[in-house]
């Protein structure tokens, strides 16, 4: 068992309510975490991510890609298991079984599409800050004028 403390990074941060919630589910989700189905995450560019799962065997029918409170759950369930019933396996290495993965987005990240292709599925994702969010730059003024001088000195 492990335990963080993430005090320091608390007395640094404003505004950050929901961090210590999401630090400590992180925690959680990774001790023990599942490994099926494998997956990728990608960075295209500067605002522009993509999440792409290996799910061999699942029709678009199958799966399911739905957000809800900044969580993107990804979920696979086979319909039905006509070719298993009445076969015998001498070795059954292709997984068919049910899975969810779950994935903690940062705030203003939409799901721009979803795509199956070749048994890979591509969720493509997009940061979209609002105007009234990003940096801008503050201009500093000084009742005593335009004088920048520090002790006297030019």
């Amino acid at each position: 068992m492990r335990a963080l403390d993430f005090s320091p990074l608390f007395r640094s941060t404003v505004g950050f309510d929901r961090l210590a919630a999401m630090l400590d589910a992180a925690n959680r989700l990774d001790d023990g975490a599942p490994a099926y189905p494998p997956y990728n995450i990608q960075k295209l560019g500067q605002d522009a991510y993509r999440i792409t799962m290996a799910v061999a065997g699942f029709d678009r029918d199958d799966l399911k890609v739905e957000i809800h409170n900044n969580t993107l759950t990804i979920a696979g369930r086979h319909a039905d298991q006509e070719d298993s019933e009445g076969a015998e396996y001498l070795h059954r290495g292709i997984a068919a079984r049910a899975f969810e993965r779950r994935f903690q987005l940062a705030d203003h990240v939409k799901i721009t599409g979803a795509e199956l292709k070749n048994g890979l599925l591509h969720v493509d994702l997009a940061q979209e800050v609002p105007e009234a969010m990003k940096p801008r730059q503050i201009e500093i003024r000084s009742d005593i004028g335009d004088q920048n001088m520090i002790e006297g000195h030019a």
